[in-house]
């Protein structure tokens, strides 16, 4: 027997939900799985069933095991990187960083110096050394000798550091840096240059750690800004470094600068970097105007990927002289992965992770995401509602738009965003964006927010709608957000009107602000920059886990907000006959929005979706579910398949997890990297048709690669 909702043992004050609700909002994240995301439910109702005397237990030390078991559950906020103690350096076991008697020079730079009779000068005098090597190379470029110089001005250079001269350290990683790009790109060294030995990944290393420790000096010394010119003198000569910004970022963006070889990641199961030149960073940006709308899309405290590079120009003497013009260059890593020097395409060294952990690391964005505040308190989450993006707008890709589910947040987005963006392909056709919104709330008034807050977005950033890439956005939704997504591309007529009232609209009286939403809720049209949704998990008929018991629940701990509560009731007091359904205007939530017999996933089965847009399933059935996961149905736990299986999508791939995890996956996410590449590859087929002459569209051979461009043509 379920526990009736009009039991007076449970009976609550409105005062004693809010502070449930403001106590379990304070865990912050949501429990792991899908086992602890319904402890609290699966719990209480267990105890509703055993006998009179857990009804006659107190209220207080009922709401306390609730309490505890959301707290067990996992209600607690991760850490996504951790500071390493020591930098992350390559060099570290090869030069004896790290040793009581390091730095070291290698054993073969040893044997270099023996070759050239300077082994036993290096000992008595390496700054003597290091001059009897520069004179050497004029009459004799080797390669092996340009590497040994390079090799023992980082040695030297370490060593300056550690005694606290900085300056002596500049110049010897400056020596370092020259001579690494030497053996790399002198054209003088081309025929002997063998890029298979390993001394040159070794050279490598040599220049990205001179320029990494040259920057950390200069950090130390100076604000380094894009744009500016800076004059650094050493013991031995003048540097001259202009820096430079290579992406789609502005020149006064970014506040400061992070080492990536500080910070070891965690949490997110993928790390995604590339080996080549350049040293990776993090850019922390900074809020620019605040009147400019486009800075509403941007998290505070947000961070990107950059790799750094140091041209340095060789003058036309020949030799680094007293005093030498380099040029220090920032790329975007998303835009641009390989760069041209001295007439040769090298790939930049870049790590896409880490600065994606430090940002979500920062108070503000886990302020942002308290999954719990967003399911119990709408009210007060509705604040941080809104589409946000995580690098600069690209009218020149297309959006990628990720909707999370109930009790969740863009956060459970985050390990499919960093494994998409690691594939070359999909990064540099397509830019990712997130919703949040409060997910106690009914997910058709989410829908209907999303709606507008996609309209406002398409105005702030591209209001003559010139941005193609704008009308072939993808939207990708978890759970609950599958249904916000899907809504999107419905032309409502007034299905959803006769679900509550059997009267025309125009009857409706009340304030107009008050008509208007309500009139904006139910009636809408397809939003035409949509073109293709892939749904997660999705309950497209409901889960049986808003049943009567976690619907009763729900509406004593779910503080709806008091408008939108307000403004249902005022409607329905002022329509006394015009409603067949007040509940669904004054009291629905999230869960109530979920059940199985909710009035509105009929409608949703037979409306009118736009013909233009495409859709894909991705379904969770466990393979060895537990007990409890068994009463949900054959599924993932939560939603049976029955309820998220659909017959109007392209394709349906059937994943072994439970709901909280199927987007996590690496076959989800797979799967979600093969249909975007197939909607570019249709978005293209039909740019070349539509740029093809009529009559050699007709006169192509009758194959059925001709027929998939005509047709793409024809429409």
């Amino acid at each position: 027997m379920l526990l009736e909702p009009t039991t007076a043992p449970f009976e609550r004050s409105q005062s004693d939900a809010d502070t449930i609700t403001r106590r379990a909002a304070s865990c912050g994240a949501a429990p792991a799985s899908a086992v602890g995301k319904i402890a609290l439910v699966v719990a209480v109702a267990a105890m509703s069933v055993v006998s009179q005397r857990v009804c006659r237990l107190r209220i207080g030390q009922l709401v306390g095991l609730i309490l505890l078991l959301c707290l067990s559950g996992g209600c607690s906020t991760a850490r996504y990187l951790t500071a390493r103690s020591v930098r992350d350096n390559p060099l570290a076991a090869q030069l004896r960083l790290m040793t009581r008697q390091g730095p070291q020079i290698s054993e073969r730079t040893w044997n270099t110096l023996r070759r050239y009779g300077l082994r036993d000068g290096y000992d008595q005098d390496a700054h003597v050394c290091l001059k009897k090597i520069q004179t050497t190379l004029r009459d004799n470029r080797d390669p092996e000798l340009i590497h040994a110089l390079a090799e023992l001005s980082y040695v030297e250079g370490k060593k300056a550091e550690t005694k606290g001269d900085q300056s002596d350290a500049l110049g010897h990683f400056g020596v370092a840096l020259t001579n690494s790009y030497d053996y790399l790109f002198d054209e003088d060294l081309s025929e002997t240059r063998n890029q298979y030995d390993p001394q040159f990944r070794a050279t490598c290393d040599l220049y990205n750690e001179s320029l990494e420790d040259t920057l950390r000096l200069l950090c130390e010394e100076h604000h380094i800004k894009p744009g500016q010119t800076y004059r650094v003198k050493t013991p031995d000569r003048e540097f001259v470094i202009q820096t430079q910004l290579r992406g789609n970022w502005k020149p006064d963006e970014f506040d400061h600068y992070e080492f990536v070889s500080d910070y070891e990641i965690a949490t997110l199961r993928s790390k995604h970097t590339t080996f080549g030149l350049g040293v990776p960073m993090i850019a922390v940006r900074k809020s620019n105007e605040k009147n400019d709308p486009r800075e509403n899309y941007y998290p505070d405290e947000l961070s990107y990927s950059v790799t750094a590079m140091m041209r340095c120009a060789k003058p036309k003497d020949g030799e680094y002289g007293d005093a030498n013009t380099c040029v220090l260059e920032f790329f975007d890593p998303l835009t641009a992965n390989q760069v041209k020097l001295a007439n040769h395409w090298v790939p930049l060294e870049t790590d896409l992770t880490t600065p994606l952990a430090f940002f979500l690391d920062t108070p503000r964005f886990r302020e942002r995401n308290h999954e719990t505040e967003g399911l119990l308190n709408p009210a007060d989450a509705a604040k941080n509602r809104g589409l946000y993006m995580l690098e600069p707008y690209d009218p020149n890709r297309i959006p990628v738009l990720m909707v999370h589910g109930l009790w969740s947040s863009p956060r459970t987005w985050m390990d499919m965003f960093n494994d998409l963006r690691s594939f070359p392909e999909i990064r540099q056709r397509y830019q990712f964006w997130f919703y949040l919104y409060p997910s106690g709330q009914p997910f058709w008034l989410s829908a209907m927010q999303m709606r507008s807050d996609l309209h406002d977005l398409r105005q702030t950033f591209d209001p003559t709608h010139n941005d193609a890439p704008m009308d072939q956005m993808v939207l990708v939704g978890h759970s609950m957000g599958g249904l916000i997504s899907r809504m999107q591309t419905i032309d409502s007529g007034d299905d959803f009107w006769r679900i509550v009232s059997d009267q025309p609209q125009e009857k409706l009286r009340g304030e107009a602000e008050e008509r208007d939403k309500l009139v904006s809720t139910l009636f809408f049209k397809p939003n035409q920059s949509v073109s293709r949704v892939i749904t997660i998990g999705t309950p497209h008929r409901g889960s049986k886990f808003a049943n009567e018991l976690t619907r009763w629940l729900a509406r004593k701990f779910i503080k709806l907000p008091t408008m939108n509560v307000t403004m249902g009731e005022n409607l329905v007091k002022n329509n006394p006959n015009l409603f067949r359904d007040t509940e669904l205007l004054t009291m629905a939530n999230a869960i109530d929005s979920l059940a199985p017999d909710s009035p509105i996933f009929p409608v949703m089965q037979r409306a009118k979706y736009s013909p233009t847009v495409k859709y894909h399933n991705i379904i969770g059935i466990l393979q060895d579910p537990t007990l409890l996961q068994k009463k949900a149905g054959r599924g993932d736990g939560i939603v049976a398949y029955e309820s998220a299986t659909m017959e109007d999508t392209e394709s349906e791939l059937i994943v072994d997890a439970e709901h909280t995890k199927i987007h996590m996956t690496g076959q989800a996410i797979f799967e979600v990297r093969r249909i975007l590449l197939e909607h570019l590859r249709e978005i293209d087929s039909a740019d070349r048709v539509a740029t093809m002459p009529e009559n050699a569209v007709e006169s192509a051979a009758p194959d059925e690669s001709t027929t998939v461009r005509k047709v793409g043509f024809e429409q």
